[in-house]
């Protein structure tokens, strides 16, 4: 277990033998250059048939999870393509998402609320949902993926 910066805690599990058993995912995640300054919570990923891949042991039992988790080897890369695919429409246009990381872009305020409405609808389809407490809203510059 890992204490997040939240004071939260989170479960981390060793995937260095699956790790190495599994192929690389070569998608390329986007080139960082063309992403602007500008949160996006990582929604976690039905693994549908391969939770027993994850398993793992504790002292009392032997666990395995139903979602992709951090530590996986392809975790961002499939996370990454699942952005793209859905987002495909808005990114580069009004959109840029890299990872569980988001900005939403306008150049006004009216057409800031269109494009957000249309983002929120997307997510909505898809069944995603944001980390309010990573979120901001309204803002003419600011912090994306953790820099200015």
């Amino acid at each position: 277990m890992v204490k997040k910066t939240s004071g939260k805690w989170r479960m981390c599990t060793d995937y260095t033998d699956l790790n190495k058993a599994c192929p690389k995912d070569p998608y390329p995640l986007p080139n960082i250059d063309r992403l602007v300054d500008g949160g996006f919570g990582f929604c976690p990923l039905e693994l549908y048939g391969h939770e027993a891949k994850t398993a793992f042991i504790t002292d009392s039992s032997v666990f395995c999870y139903r979602v992709m988790s951090f530590g996986l080897k392809n975790t961002r890369a499939t996370y990454q393509r699942l952005m793209d695919k859905i987002f495909k429409d808005v990114i580069s246009i009004d959109v840029e998402v890299y990872f569980d990381d988001m900005v939403v872009k306008s150049i006004m305020i009216g057409e800031h609320c269109s494009t957000l409405e249309r983002v929120f609808g997307i997510l909505r389809k898809h069944q995603l949902k944001l980390n309010p407490e990573k979120c901001s809203f309204g803002f003419q510059a600011g912090r994306f993926m953790g820099s200015c």
